[in-house]
């Protein structure tokens, strides 16, 4: 739409001109000396991505070869992931990521709002290969709706009003989503712990199995799989190595249970190698094995698992060729009903189960499986998925870098609540039908913040196309303030051309 046809469509006193005709703009410079702290030499603020976007001021300056920004002002994030990002002015020295930006004779807020309302398309359309950065083509050729000067005033103060509204529904959709983590995370602590199934346990004290009797359970199930591995494994020629018998494990110690919660008098602690097949961790291959989109076996990366047991394939689904799952990545093989966790973060705590969408599956080295018979899978999902449980391997694992990596030995040795099968299946039902609920509500909450969203863009474009304030015939038209700038920047000297933005 060419500026003529635009002004057709807004009311008779607004006029249309390209957004860099009336703009001044500058990009920051880096500091030539920066100290932490502020002191007698180095009382200008640096105003960086994070001192603009959240207030944390990380450095001062003495300003010597600094751009200076102020309130009057409004930034935009002209490099890196978040261009395009406007937010109001701080005075202080111009982070070298930064612009700042000023309608002289206008109102400032009312140009802001505009550029906010075109966040998504100047971030999309962003140049460069490395570090991406704002396109001053496409920023400074925006055609740009010029209202009254006392509209513009208007406008400003009904979008700030609406916007204020909008503001405060969105802190309480986002407080409820936090109180739903909160019960969540109480919810699982009650199932953990034994309280859940309380009153279940009262009325089935004749079907509950007694501590001894669980261990005998555990000792007997293992070495009845070991007796079918082998019998498998002969039955197959004996490839590969011969299956070896269960070991015994050490019980927990007095100090280890001391740091854990207590259970039920039917419950006991036991090591997670205690209950399971094997657990161990997949294997990455290299970038020309792996295919993007199709191929023959799935292969899951971390970005696949989640916190809530399902593992969403949809997420940049990668493949390997067969050959190379029976071959290089035989031993990371998994299959529906396996349990996944990742095991270098952060973030800990993304644990998934397998699906039966295909027969079997592979997995990087960052992802431990844990298969297992004696516990319900959701059971231990929603366990090792659990933040006390989560915080508890943290303590054990090794920081580098601000990574955290889990060793398998720590995956093996995670002790694990273990109660009979009935209260199993009794937790898992209860959990499932809560954990149900408050995922409904959680989408529930997604979809009014996605709303609140919307409202805001609707807001925007009523205010730029004439719509969200009603006109004054009174207010002197935007042709006459135009007319006006120009004739003081003729007075000035000043060319009636906006300042590049150089963003070597």
């Amino acid at each position: 739409m060419n500026l003529e046809n635009q002004s057709r469509e807004l009311p008779k006193s607004w006029v249309v001109v390209k957004l860099g005709d009336f703009v001044v703009s500058e990009k920051g410079k880096k500091p030539k000396s920066e100290s932490n702290i502020e002191n007698s030499t180095h009382l200008l603020p640096y105003v960086d991505i994070q001192a603009f976007e959240e207030g944390v001021i990380k450095s001062w300056t003495d300003g010597v070869g600094c751009r200076l920004c102020f309130e009057s002002d409004f930034l935009m994030v002209w490099d890196g992931s978040r261009s395009g990002l406007v937010g109001k002015g701080v005075n202080g020295a111009l982070g070298s990521t930064l612009v700042r930006i000023n309608f002289p004779s206008m109102v400032n807020d009312y140009a802001f709002y505009f550029l906010q309302s075109k966040y998504q398309q100047i971030n999309t359309r962003a140049k460069g290969s490395g570090t991406p950065h704002v396109d001053p083509d496409l920023i400074w050729n925006y055609q740009f709706p010029i209202p009254p000067i006392n509209e513009q005033h208007r406008i400003v103060a009904k979008i700030e009003a609406l916007f204020s509204e909008l503001d405060k529904g969105i802190e309480s959709f986002k407080t409820a989503r936090e109180q739903l983590k909160i019960y969540r995370q109480a919810l699982l602590k009650h199932a953990f712990s034994g309280k859940l199934t309380e009153q279940w346990r009262a009325e089935n004290a004749s079907k509950l199995e007694s501590t001894e009797a669980l261990l005998q359970r555990i000792q007997t199930e293992r070495q009845q799989r070991y007796q079918q591995q082998l019998k498998d494994w002969e039955a197959n020629g004996r490839p590969g190595s011969k299956p070896k018998a269960p070991k015994t494990l050490p019980t927990l110690t007095t100090e280890e249970l001391a740091e854990l919660p207590g259970l039920p008098e039917d419950w006991i602690y036991v090591r997670a190698e205690e209950i399971s097949d094997f657990i161990t961790k997949g294997t990455t291959p290299s970038k020309e094995l792996l295919f993007e989109g199709d191929g023959e076996i799935p292969f899951i990366k971390v970005y696949n698992l989640t916190k809530t047991g399902f593992l969403d394939f949809s997420i940049d689904p990668t493949f390997v060729n067969r050959q190379t799952h029976n071959g290089f990545l035989a031993r990371s093989k998994v299959y529906p009903s396996d349990v996944l966790m990742n095991i270098v973060g952060p973030p800990l705590g993304k644990v998934s189960i397998v699906p039966d969408s295909y027969p079997e599956w592979n997995i990087n080295q960052a992802i431990a499986i844990f298969r297992t018979e004696l516990v319900s899978i959701k059971f231990l999902a929603a366990y090792l998925s659990f933040e006390d449980t989560v915080r508890a391997m943290m303590k054990k694992s090794k920081a580098t870098a601000g990574q955290f990596n889990l060793t398998l030995e720590i995956c093996r040795e995670t002790p694990i609540p273990f109660c009979g099968k009935l209260e199993q299946i009794e937790i898992e039902y209860l959990v499932d039908t809560k954990i149900s609920g408050i995922d409904q509500l959680d989408q529930t909450i997604t979809t009014a913040l996605q709303q609140a969203e919307a409202l805001r863009q609707s807001i925007l474009k009523k205010a730029f196309s004439g719509q969200l304030v009603p006109q004054d015939p009174n207010d002197e038209p935007a042709s006459v303030l135009l007319e006006r700038i120009r004739a003081e920047k003729a007075q000035a000297n000043i060319q009636p051309t906006r300042r590049r933005v150089k963003t070597a």
